[in-house]
C-alpha cells in the first residue's frame, strides 16, 4: 500500500522492506534456498502467467519469440562469460556457469514490473513469452556448465540431447498432467475441487518433471496453458472459471510479493564487493543488447520485424530475479568462485529491482509505448485477472 502512495512498483517496495528489516537487530536469520523458490514460489508464478497467456498472439509471434528464448540466451550467456572471463578475471568454469544463470530474464521480476507500468500489445506477448519460455534454454546451459565443470564430457550430441529431454520431456509431462487434471475437473462442478485440482496441476507437473530430470518450468507452463484452452471450452464450470481466475491472482500476488520480500531479507548482496558487481551488472547490459539487437535484426524487412523502440524496451526491460537466485544458491559447495557467483547475482537483481524497475514505466512512456499518465503507478490498483 505504501508502495503503490509512493508510486514505486510493489517489487522494489518489497524488496526495499526486506532489506531493511534484515539490518534490524532483532530480525531473524532469513535463508534464502534453491528449493524454497523453485519447489513453493515459482509454480503458482508460472502457472498463473500462462492461464492468461494469449496463444493467438504467441501463434503470431512465435518464431520471434522462439528466437529470443533460444538463440538470444545463448548469445548472451556467451558474452557475459567472455565478459567476466577478461574483466573479472574469473576462471572460465565460474563463468559459463554466472553466464548460464543470468542469461534468461525472470518471469518474476518481467511479468510484474511491466503488468505494474501497465504494458500492452505485441512489447507485453513478447516480452512475457520470452521470459517465461527461455528458462528453458537457460536450465539446459546451466546443467551442462555445472556438468563439465564436475568433469562430465560435452559433446554436441550431448547437448542436443539434453535439450530435447529437458524440453521436449518437459513440455509433454507439462501437458500430459494438464489435460488429465481439467479430464477429472470436468466431472464434477464444485468450484473447490476445480481450484484444487488446477493447483495439483500447477504443483505436480512441475515436481514430476523435475524428479525425471526435466524442466519443471517448462512443464508447468504447459500444464496451465493446457488447462487453460480447455477450460474456455466448457471444461471447468462457469462458476469455477471465476473462482479459479480469483484464487490464482491471489496465489501469484502472494508468491510474487514472499519472493521479493526474502530477497531482501535474505542478506545474500551484504557485504559484496563493488568492482565484480560492476563488472557483471555492466556486462548483463551489453549482452542482452547484444542479443536482442541480433535476433531482431534477423526479422528485419519481414512482417515479423520489430519496431526498434520495442526492441529497446525488451533490452531494458530484460530484468533478472529470483530464478537467477535460485540457480546460484543451488550450485554444489565445492563449485569455484561460488560465494562470488551469488555476490554478482545478488548484484544483478538489485540492479533489475532498483534501476530498471523503476525507470521502466518512465522508460516505456518516454519511448511511446505507454501514454502519459497510463502507466499502473499513477493509477489506482492493476487491472484484475478477469479484466486481463
Amino acid at each position: 500500500m505504501l508502495s503503490r502512495r509512493l508510486r514505486l512498483p510493489y517489487s522494489a517496495g518489497l524488496v526495499a522492506a526486506g532489506l531493511s528489516f534484515a539490518a534490524l537487530p532483532f530480525a531473524p536469520h532469513v535463508k534464502l534456498t534453491r528449493d524454497l523458490i523453485f519447489t513453493a514460489l515459482l509454480p503458482p508464478l508460472l502457472f498463473e502467467a500462462a492461464i492468461y497467456l494469449n496463444w493467438r498472439r504467441v501463434q503470431r509471434d512465435f518464431r520471434v519469440i522462439g528466437t529470443l528464448a533460444t538463440l538470444g540466451v545463448v548469445i548472451s550467456g556467451v558474452i557475459t562469460a567472455t565478459g567476466m572471463h577478461l574483466l573479472a578475471k574469473w576462471e572460465w568454469s565460474a563463468a559459463l556457469a554466472f553466464g548460464a544463470l543470468i542469461a534468461a530474464t525472470d518471469p518474476v521480476s518481467v511479468i510484474a514490473t511491466f503488468r505494474d507500468a501497465k504494458a500492452h500489445g505485441r512489447l507485453m506477448v513478447l516480452i512475457e513469452s520470452e521470459s517465461l519460455f527461455n528458462d528453458g534454454t537457460a536450465s539446459v546451459a546451466f546443467a551442462l556448465a555445472v556438468g563439465a565443470v564436475a568433469g562430465q564430457s560435452v559433446t554436441t550430441v550431448d547437448v542436443a540431447a539434453t535439450l530435447v529431454r529437458m524440453v521436449g520431456g518437459g513440455i509433454l509431462c507439462g501437458a500430459l498432467v494438464g489435460f488429465g487434471t481439467i479430464l477429472l475437473a470436468g466431472r464434477t462442478e464444485d468450484h473447490l475441487v476445480e481450484i484444487t485440482l488446477t493447483t495439483i496441476a500447477a504443483y505436480g507437473s512441475f515436481l514430476l518433471a523435475d524428479h525425471l530430470g526435466l524442466s519443471g518450468v517448462l512443464a508447468t507452463i504447459a500444464a496451465g496453458m493446457a488447462m487453460a484452452n480447455f477450460a474456455r471450452r466448457g471444461q471447468i464450470s462457469e462458476r469455477g472459471q471465476v473462482a479459479v481466475r480469483a484464487f490464482w491472482e491471489y496465489a501469484a500476488f502472494v508468491a510474487n510479493s514472499v519472493v521479493f520480500l526474502l530477497i531482501g531479507a535474505s542478506g545474500e548482496g551484504h557485504g559484496f564487493s563493488i568492482v565484480p558487481a560492476m563488472v557483471a551488472v555492466a556486462v548483463v547490459l551489453v549482452s542482452r543488447g547484444a542479443a536482442i539487437y541480433s535476433c531482431c535484426l534477423l526479422f528485419y524487412r519481414s512482417s515479423l520485424q520489430v519496431a526498434m523502440k520495442q526492441q529497446n524496451a525488451l533490452v531494458w526491460g530484460g530484468l533478472r530475479g529470483a530464478v537467477a537466485l535460485a540457480l546460484a544458491l543451488g550450485l554444489p559447495d565445492s563449485f569455484p568462485r561460488k560465494s562470488e557467483i551469488k555476490m554478482v547475482s545478488f548484484a544483478v537483481v538489485a540492479f533489475s529491482v532498483f534501476v530498471q524497475g523503476l525507470t521502466m514505466a518512465p522508460f516505456l512512456r518516454w519511448i511511446g509505448e505507454i501514454p502519459r499518465g497510463e502507466e499502473g503507478l499513477e493509477n489506482s490498483p492493476p487491472e484484475s485477472a478477469v479484466d486481463r
